[in-house]
């Protein structure tokens, strides 16, 4: 029988397919969410969080980010782990990220 997921795949121990870090945090460009190819992106007051039910792992993002934001996990420096509970938490509660919110600052 398959493991029931009270939350979502991260908490169960799956892998999160990308992560937006700690260089969003104050800017929150809107880039990444313009080509997402589905719903992944939410929003925080602050910065962007990835829905890892969400992401379909393609990668789109990862280049249109600015501020070299978003990683593969795999590829996530170690002093950002963090940011994978991040991510995987905070998505939750948040709204869904539309593209349509001002930057809050120029990189």
């Amino acid at each position: 029988m398959a493991q029931s997921c009270p939350y979502n795949r991260i908490s169960c121990g799956d892998k999160m397919p990308h992560v937006v870090t700690e260089a969003c945090v104050n800017h929150k460009y809107q880039d990444c969410v313009a080509v997402c190819p589905v719903d992944a992106f939410r929003e925080l007051p602050t910065y962007l969080v990835i829905d890892p039910d969400e992401c379909i792992d393609c990668g789109a993002c990862i280049n249109e980010c600015p501020v070299e934001a978003i990683y593969e996990e795999s590829d996530l420096p170690s002093h950002l782990s963090d940011w994978i509970e991040k991510n995987a938490e905070e998505c939750l509660d948040a709204e869904l990220a539309d593209g349509n919110s001002p930057v809050l600052a120029e990189s």
